[in-house]
């Protein structure tokens, strides 16, 4: 007779959760990246350059879980539950936004202008994974070259990283109601073309309810971009 499957603490869960669950999540992965963050630069200020570099690595995969968790929020199905789950835990997809400093330093001002950087698929994810590999682990690579974390990450690769880190985790942590708004706007129209709009109809009732940082008009210019034509609330 085989005994019954019994659950326990370190599970992992792969379910629905509720907007309140989403808001705690969000909030846990931001103050876990700041943590990691500011190590980081503790590290860095000790010339642990490696080290430092790896850490700033895993403070951007924890700013990515925001996103991940946002989208759990809207879907719709049981597959698409436990697909946002494998994606959360999955280290490679959860590090597109380490980039976004830098093509906003290079002009980039909306959505339209970073979308391809934050393909979970795309290069920059595999690249971030592959420098948090190479600032812990010693391995070997094609032509039977050993690397060695002292003598391949340099000082310059790990100031940006651990400067990335900190920008992506100074953003706002959210509250229950941001995401319950989040899910019933955005929700029902979820990968459609409606997106845009229903994000734009999102932020006006943050606006609306006091829990946006930006006036309409600003957001609106960052989700349109050159598109974006008049602008009839100002707030």
């Amino acid at each position: 007779m085989t005994r019954p499957k019994q659950e326990h603490s370190l599970d992992r869960y792969v379910g629905a959760l509720s907007a309140e669950e989403i808001a705690e999540g969000i909030n846990a992965a931001i103050r876990n990246a700041r943590r990691l963050a500011s190590d980081a630069k503790i590290l860095l200020e000790a010339n642990r350059h490696p080290t430092a570099a790896s850490v700033a690595a895993l403070s951007i995969e924890e700013t990515g879980k925001v996103s991940i968790l946002r989208r759990l929020a809207t879907a719709r199905d049981d597959k698409k539950v436990k697909s946002l789950w494998r994606e959360y835990r999955n280290h490679v997809a959860k590090n597109t936004s380490w980039i976004l400093p830098d093509l906003f330093a290079r002009g980039a001002i909306n959505l339209i202008d970073v979308q391809d950087a934050v393909d979970p698929e795309g290069e920059y994810a595999a690249i971030l994974d592959a420098v948090k590999q190479i600032g812990l682990y010693t391995d070997c690579y094609g032509g039977r070259h050993w690397s060695e974390p002292s003598e391949v990450v340099e000082e310059s690769l790990a100031r940006q990283l651990v400067m990335t880190a900190e920008v992506l985790s100074k953003i706002d942590e959210v509250s229950p109601r941001e995401i319950i708004l989040w899910k019933e706007i955005l929700g029902p129209v979820w990968e459609t073309p409606a997106m845009k709009e229903a994000l734009l109809r999102w932020h006006q009732a943050m606006i609306h309810e006091g829990l946006a940082k930006h006036t309409q008009k600003d957001f609106e210019r960052f989700v349109l971009g050159a598109k974006a034509g008049p602008v009839s609330d100002e707030n």
